[in-house]
């Protein structure tokens, strides 16, 4: 069911800083006619660090309420608070996401057992499968595959977006997770290679802009048209390059801004991009043929 390309949303914001409903209302809805496989509302690129909880709600609602099952909703979902993961994860299922994406609880630096009992609580608490979030350069915590293995037989936590870059990990949570449990890579440079040593697609940042070449790369991997699908890779390497030289979701939304369908407008403490950056993110649509 989470397989392919899967993106994680950028949130539309006014000039103003609020939320742009509209345009993420139209924004999922070209995702989806785009060929994206699946959506991820409110995760780190949509800035959930510094959305309201009013707001992440309305986000999540309106990504379902678009999607209309043409294609799985993972909501994000997690907080570095057992208590506040478990109500955005009983909120999700409630507005009838069809999983939920939970971060490592960041700063707090919980142990291993903290971990563990972290997710045990939430999947305990809510009858929907969760997908655990597994980014070390951001939560500064990192499972182990130990403690994803201990949780992976729990009947509600279902598999991992692993932003670790380490591609010997997939090889290792495969043979003891086993085959059934989902690993997503969630990281757009070695999304193919990931899947070569065990994963089934990706979260991609990318998608947001080049959301038809990034389902094609997924789509064409998946059917074992490798050489088609290393080929989009190859293309895209300027464009990953340039939506990550700064903080993102930064890069990425001025990407989506020069496609008319945001602002490019972050919120604090992200900074508006340097004139550099915003050089190279152009320069990198246009070389991709994103821009006329």
């Amino acid at each position: 069911m989470f397989s392919g390309s899967l993106v994680a949303l950028i949130t539309p914001m006014r000039d103003d800083g609020s939320v742009d409903e509209k345009a993420f209302a139209e924004f999922v809805d070209w995702q989806i006619k785009e060929g994206t496989h699946g959506v991820v509302p409110v995760g780190t690129t949509g800035e959930s660090p510094t959305l309201s909880h009013d707001e992440h709600r309305r986000v999540v609602e309106i990504a379902i309420a678009v999607a209309k099952g043409r294609v799985p909703v993972i909501a994000g979902a997690g907080s570095n608070s057992t208590e506040e993961a478990i109500a955005l994860t009983r909120h999700a299922k409630e507005a009838g996401a069809d999983a939920a994406l939970v971060v490592t609880p960041y700063y707090n630096k919980p142990t291993q057992e903290g971990l563990f009992l972290h997710y045990s609580a939430i999947a305990d608490a809510v009858d929907l499968p969760i997908i655990i979030y597994n980014i070390p350069p951001r939560s500064v915590v990192d499972m182990s595959v130990e403690t994803m293995a201990r949780l992976a037989k729990h009947r509600n936590i279902v598999g991992v977006k692993d932003a670790t870059a380490n591609l010997t990990r997939p090889l290792h949570t495969r043979r003891i997770c086993g085959e059934a449990f989902v690993q997503l890579s969630g990281e757009d440079h070695t999304a193919l290679a990931f899947n070569a040593v065990g994963g089934v697609g990706c979260i991609s940042v990318t998608g947001n802009v080049a959301p038809r070449l990034v389902s094609d790369m997924q789509t064409a991997w998946a059917e074992g048209r490798f050489k088609d699908a290393m080929a989009i890779q190859n293309r895209l390497v300027p464009l990953h390059d340039s939506l990550f030289a700064e903080t993102s979701p930064g890069p990425v939304k001025y990407a989506a801004s020069l496609l008319g369908k945001t602002s490019e407008r972050c919120r604090l403490p992200l900074a508006p991009l340097m004139g550099p950056t915003r050089e190279r993110v152009k320069a990198a649509m246009s070389e991709v043929g994103l821009l006329n």
